[in-house]
Formats: C-alpha cells, sequence, structure tokens
C-alpha cells in the first residue's frame, strides 16, 4: 500500500475506486468497504484508493465547542496505517484536515479536491455521507455531477453503515467497560495502544512485581477503562530510526487505575511483564489487551495487595494456558 501525505503532489491513479472515511478502528465493519471498493477497483482494472482525514475532523469542528467532549481515538494516525496495509488496499491518502478545508462548499468539495485530485472511476460513499461547508453536500449531489466529472458514484447501503457505527460506538463503551471480549471481537484483532517506558515509584519492584509504567503516546488514543488486564506487550529495538521493528511478544498483566491502595489519584498505567528482567526504560512499548481479569479494588495495606497480584498472577497464567 502507498501512503500519500502530500494531496498537490498526487500520482495519476489507474481508474481508481475512491472512498471517503474516517476508519477509526479499521475494525470488522469497514472490512465490507474495503472489500466492495478492491472489487470496483479490480472490475475496472483500476486501484483502490482510500481518503482518510488527520486529524479526526470532528476534532477540528468542535474544537472551538465548550459543549462537545473530546472525541477518544480507537486508532493513532500510524496504527490505522498500518492496519489499513494489512488489506491489500492500493493506495491510503491522507488529508489535512483544517477549518479552511471545512468551509470548502459542497461543489468545491467535489471538484476542486475529489474530481481533479483523484480523477475517480467510481466514489464509493454511503446513503447518508455528508461533505462541503454546512453539511450541504450529500450522495444526491454526487449523482447528479456522475456524466459531467465522469465517474460512477455507488452508495454504501444503510444496513452496512448501521453495522459500522454500531460497531464503534460497542467498541468504545466496550473499553471503556472492561469488556475486552466484545471490544476484540468487533475489531477482529486484539486492541492495542503504544507508549513509553518511564520511571514510577518502583513499588512494584518492592513486592516482587516489577512494573513498567507506560506514558501513552497519544493524549486522544482510548484507554480501556480501570482494571486488572491480561496483556502482552512487544518493546521497539530502536525508536530513533524510522521503520523499527517490534521485539517478538512477551506476556503480563496490565493494571489500569488510581492505585488506591497508595492513596493515588492520577490515572497510571502499569505492565508487570512476566519472566523479564531487561532495562527498557525510555523504549516505546505495545500493549496488546487480552482479557480482563477483575475491578481495582482498595486493599487494607501492600501484603494484602501483594497476595491478590499472586492470585491474578496464577489467574493471568491459566488464561493464557487455555488460550494456547
Amino acid at each position: 500500500m502507498q501512503v500519500h501525505n502530500d494531496i498537490n503532489n498526487l500520482p495519476l491513479f489507474i481508474n481508481p475506486a475512491v472512498t471517503i472515511g474516517t476508519f477509526d478502528g479499521v475494525h470488522t465493519g469497514h472490512m465490507q468497504i474495503i472489500q466492495q471498493l478492491k472489487k470496483e477497483a479490480k472490475e475496472n482494472n483500476g486501484e483502490s484508493v482510500i481518503i482518510t482525514f488527520d486529524p479526526h475532523p470532528r476534532m477540528v469542528i468542535n474544537s472551538s465547542s465548550t459543549s462537545k467532549s473530546p472525541i477518544k481515538l480507537l486508532n493513532t494516525l500510524s496504527e490505522k496505517t498500518e492496519l489499513l496495509g494489512r488489506h491489500n488496499v492500493d493506495h491510503l491518502v491522507i488529508v489535512p484536515f483544517t477549518l479552511e478545508f471545512s468551509n470548502l462548499s459542497a461543489e468545491e468539495y467535489l471538484y476542486d479536491f475529489l474530481v481533479s485530485k483523484f480523477h475517480p472511476k467510481t466514489i464509493i460513499i454511503g446513503y447518508d455521507h455528508r461533505f462541503g461547508k454546512g453539511r450541504q453536500g450529500d450522495y444526491k449531489l454526487m449523482e447528479a455531477y456522475q456524466e459531467k466529472y465522469n465517474y460512477t458514484v455507488k452508495e454504501i447501503p444503510e444496513h452496512v453503515l448501521h453495522h459500522i457505527t454500531i460497531s464503534s460506538t460497542k467498541i468504545r463503551h466496550a473499553l471503556n467497560d472492561g469488556d475486552v471480549n466484545t471490544a476484540n471481537e468487533f475489531l477482529g484483532y486484539e486492541y492495542f495502544f503504544e507508549g513509553k517506558i518511564v520511571e514510577g515509584n518502583k513499588l512494584g519492584r518492592t513486592l516482587g512485581f516489577p512494573t513498567a509504567n507506560i506514558a501513552i503516546s497519544d493524549e486522544n488514543k482510548l484507554v480501556p477503562g480501570n482494571g486488572i488486564y491480561v496483556a502482552s506487550v512487544k518493546i521497539k529495538s530502536n525508536e530513533s530510526e524510522p521503520g523499527f521493528e517490534f521485539s517478538s511478544s512477551h506476556n503480563g498483566m496490565m493494571s489500569i487505575g488510581v492505585r488506591p491502595t497508595i492513596g493515588g489519584s492520577n490515572v497510571v498505567i502499569e505492565v508487570n511483564i512476566l519472566d523479564f528482567d531487561k532495562d527498557i526504560y525510555n523504549k516505546i512499548i505495545r500493549v496488546y489487551v487480552k482479557k480482563y481479569l477483575r475491578e481495582e479494588v482498595k486493599f487494607n495495606g501492600l501484603e494484602e495487595l501483594k497476595i491478590q497480584m499472586e492470585k491474578d498472577k496464577i489467574n493471568t497464567l491459566q488464561f493464557l494456558s487455555n488460550s494456547k
């Protein structure tokens, strides 16, 4: 998959089948659109092109509104790019979303942006897709210009879009509620996030469970709800070089929460990596969330906490053994 970041320097796509969307999560619902996109491209001996935006349009449009809560994303841009790359799409075009771009009229969006820059053979959009200032443009407007601009517009059915919307909503709610099984089922893969290993208070080490404290890489990324989880981690080998690789996977148990037993108030993400004793401070780590074990609890002292952590480890190992 070729990734294009400069919309003023795009190649001449071959009979492109084009679709537009945020594709947050790149989940099982999105697969129906991607499959249709690739099918249309193949039938026209052309190329499949996904157009997405960065930052997320809602972040830009809602930035001036105090009543709108910030959206938490299932994927960062790099994660979305990685996930889309797994599905043999020919091109991904990342369009900078600005207030100026959002103020294009529907006709300007259609011709100056979509037609002039992509020369689409086929455009695949949802029945409820809106574009241009004030969301004036829709499927009917695109349909009206088909002959003039020499493309065919095809509609994503309502039931498919409904499934995508429901999937995204369910994934977010499930992750907030610790329902990892539901989230991963809708995603089609294990939910993951990345961050840098930073120094903590080393309490875990005194309890016999040294933990890697994670500073999340992107504040807009959704972090699962507080609780104790089974997780696996991969460590990036050299974060100073582009295209650096992850290590092999290591199993562990993760805590997300305020650590009430020691009177904490800020949410901390910690992972105890099983059978691992290397120094990984300042390394980038990717965490895959596998299972929710239990809620965060305030214990009567550190000894009681240590006893529970021993039980958590047993339950973690049992889950990992059963899931092989």
